[in-house]
């Protein structure tokens, strides 16, 4: 494990700006209003040869544990558990503020070594911010500016103390292990994003896989604004083992037309960014509201990305009608996905548990069917029968010949068919060819690309 560096400090300090600058990526949402992050986000730092975990957390409030602010302070307070430095970041131009003096007095209290870090330091406006500092009782403050890059030796020399160690460590343990790290290869990771309109427990559903109350949740909806992703591992009942796992939360995705504020907007590109680089999506539905017109074109949208779909109707334990229920999303699905008939629809509680390892289970089978790759001889021999059993038609009496076809790529799976004429093949008759090999190759309710290549013809007069 690589060391574990904490980011704290009230909101609008700039904590993701600095998460960013670290990572060296725009991983962070980050805007001029304060408490846009939430829970917290986990990168992978590098500062001069410094090698360390870096995570983000909310901005800390002094406000009531049972409100959004409170129990976003909790999640920080709990981020110190296993840290092994926290930068403690305040605001070098607003100089020193009482909820700066309180979060330094439950530092103190922390064993956790603090650097301090006076961030928007550039120009001269931040002086007499860095010298207040000095009363919060953690030694000279490291002078800095996320925005702008300013100040990174400064915090190199002030980590490394605290992290040369610890990666001196990991280092040897690395060593140790040998030929067992190839053992962990990431192509075998399932990227498993979980996605949905807000408030349908996509949250409370990832917090009850991980086992502990990893993310932020609540009544309120849009409290996800960060797409999280969290490295886990499944405990396989069927194997005996643990598979690796991938989970992304994601914020909740309204209609286009009620997606006003910036900060959602930035919420819904991050979801969308976050589908991108999953392979399986789970798509939560909220049982007590059913499938919704948005719910399909959140589909739609996955497909289109043409990653592996499943839907999971989730608060089943307070479901009225379950079968009813049920058996009509079943059918709604079916036809509003003409594209992909039988995506597999799961009814699972992300507060009692039922239907999670139905869910891992069915996610495992759906990646393996999407990452599939057919022998050319196999995908011939059906090809030919599905011809047999339906030649194509022939448009003005011209027959369109189809010769053969090759399977170009894998995730999602994608196919080149060869022939003549095949700009008027009909839609119906590709359709059809798209269907059976789902139905006869073994991909399931996949994506598939079917892509219609004709030979140039030789004879055609050249300008």
């Amino acid at each position: 494990m690589r060391p574990q560096v904490i980011i704290i400090g009230r909101p609008n300090v700039g904590k993701s700006t600095l998460f960013n600058r670290l990572v060296g990526k725009k991983l962070a949402l980050v805007d001029d209003q304060p408490g846009v992050t939430r829970d917290r986000r986990f990168g992978d730092a590098s500062l001069l040869g410094l090698d360390f975990t870096i995570v983000d957390t909310a901005g800390w409030e002094d406000l009531d544990p049972e409100t959004l602010p409170g129990r976003m302070r909790q999640q920080t307070e709990a981020s110190l558990i296993g840290a092994d430095v926290a930068l403690f970041v305040i605001d070098a131009r607003a100089g020193v503020t009482p909820l700066d003096e309180e979060i330094a007095r439950y530092l103190r209290s922390s064993r956790v070594p603090i650097v301090l870090m006076a961030n928007k330091a550039e120009g001269r406006s931040g002086d007499p911010g860095i010298y207040d500092a000095f009363a919060l009782g953690f030694g000279e403050p490291v002078a800095f500016s996320a925005e702008h890059g300013q100040g990174l030796a400064d915090l190199f020399e002030a980590l490394r103390p605290h992290l040369e160690p610890k990666q001196a460590e990991e280092d040897e343990d690395a060593d140790e292990a040998g030929e067992d790290e190839e053992e962990f290869d990431p192509e075998s990771v399932l990227k498993l994003a979980i996605v949905g309109r807000p408030n349908a427990g996509k949250s409370t559903l990832i917090n009850k896989l991980l086992g502990e109350n990893r993310l932020l949740t609540g009544p309120e909806a849009g409290i996800t604004r960060d797409s999280i992703a969290i490295d886990w591992q499944w405990f396989d009942p069927e194997r005996e083992g643990y598979r690796p796992v991938r989970l992304i939360d994601t914020a909740g995705m309204r209609k286009k037309a009620q997606v006003t504020e910036k900060l959602e907007k930035m919420s819904v590109a991050d979801a969308r960014h976050a589908i991108d680089f999953a392979e399986v999506v789970v798509l939560t539905l909220d049982a007590t509201r059913g499938l919704e017109h948005q719910d399909l074109k959140i589909a739609s949208m996955v497909l289109e990305e043409g990653r592996a779909l499943m839907i999971a109707i989730n608060k089943w334990d307070v479901a009225e009608d379950p079968s009813g229920l049920f058996q009509g999303i079943r059918k709604a699905l079916d036809d509003g996905l003409a594209q992909v008939r039988g995506v597999p629809l799961l009814a699972i509680s992300g507060r009692t548990g039922k239907g999670l390892d139905d869910l891992l289970k069915a996610a495992f089978e759906i990646r393996a069917a999407w990452s599939k790759r057919v022998p050319t001889a196999a995908l011939n021999r059906w090809f030919d029968d599905a011809l047999a059993a339906n030649p194509p038609p022939a448009p003005g009496g011209k027959r369109i010949k189809l010769r053969y076809i090759t399977q170009a790529k894998t995730r999602p799976p994608g196919f080149v068919l060869f022939g003549t004429r095949l700009d008027e093949l009909p839609e119906s008759y590709r359709r059809y060819l798209i269907n059976g090999i789902r139905r006869e190759l073994g991909f399931d309710a996949v994506p598939i690309r079917l892509t219609l290549r004709s030979p140039k013809n030789p004879f055609a007069t050249k300008k």
